[in-house]
């Protein structure tokens, strides 16, 4: 059962159904799941396809991943599931939309993810005035999260995930879970719309140094829910402390929440890195 002094949400990042399930059984609760390319291009199913050389369909593809994703909804009925357009750095706002109010319409608790790019706020704003709820992933920035905050202005609490990528930043030497921190403390300030989730979780320490945060939302790869399941879902207390391992500070800025989206500096050459990384992969899967 859910620890009664656990409040952050646990997501599984994957996209496996079978991972979903031993999860479930190991915590004993989870509530919800993240999916996007890279993770569809390692499910089971579909790396033995690809293995044998049988690529998908375009149409194809869509329809396994939309398997993929009903069955994750059965399983975590009451939770909600992250389901991300395709978009690479030619994709448009409008084809994007297309794209999650077609995706959206799969399962009854999908949140879509649009990338934290000019064409993917574009998009959000639209999909939130017409009453999609959304996952703004690879965030590697506090105004890339204030952009996020203005662009969805409006929505109603649980509507609106921003996912800051952590690992991606540790991995160039910038210490990821700052960055956590500093959009928490920025979103006191406001009217708590927007909720954290917590992504690209690379080690156990992310894990409960994220606990220990606040983070509303924690989505983490089946080996590390197994490993923190294993010890008994802790939750750390004030008394836990996160070794930094040299990496750099990510100060925290002063940042007003009251302007307009296209009035913060969104540009971050990791946002650009990882949707083409996102779309290579996907187009990995399909027969050119």
């Amino acid at each position: 059962m859910k620890p009664e002094n656990l409040k952050t949400k646990i997501f599984l990042d994957g996209g496996d159904p079978g991972e979903t399930k031993e999860i479930i059984k190991i915590l004993g609760f989870l509530d919800g799941q993240t999916t996007n390319p890279t993770l569809i291009s390692k499910n089971p199913e579909a790396r033995d396809r690809l293995e044998r050389g049988d690529k998908f369909g375009r149409e194809e593809i869509y329809s396994f991943y939309q398997d993929v994703v009903k069955e994750a909804s059965s399983l975590i009925p009451g939770g909600s599931i992250s389901i991300e357009v395709y978009a690479d750095l030619s994709t448009k706002a409008e084809q994007m939309l297309g794209q999650g109010k077609e995706m959206f319409a799969w399962i009854p608790n999908a949140h879509i993810k649009y990338p934290s790019s000019g064409e993917g706020f574009k998009a959000a704003e639209m999909a939130v005035s017409e009453g999609l709820r959304v996952n703004m992933t690879l965030c590697f920035s506090q105004e890339q999260a204030a952009a996020v905050y203005a662009a969805t202005s409006g929505a109603q609490k649980g509507d609106v995930f921003v996912s800051p990528f952590i690992g991606r930043l540790d991995d160039r030497g910038e210490n990821g879970m700052d960055l956590i921190s500093n959009i928490l403390k920025m979103f006191r300030k406001g009217d708590r719309h927007v909720e954290v989730l917590t992504a690209s979780v690379r080690s156990y320490d992310h894990m409960l140094y994220a606990l220990q945060l606040g983070s509303d939302i924690i989505t983490a790869p089946f080996k590390i829910l197994k490993e923190w399941g294993e010890k008994g879902l802790p939750v750390p207390g004030d008394d836990y402390k996160y070794s930094v391992d040299n990496l750099k500070e990510i100060p925290f800025e002063e940042i007003d929440l009251e302007k307009k989206w296209r009035e913060y500096d969104i540009s971050h050459d990791l946002t650009v890195k990882g949707m083409e990384r996102f779309s290579e992969d996907w187009n990995s899967l399909i027969v050119s």
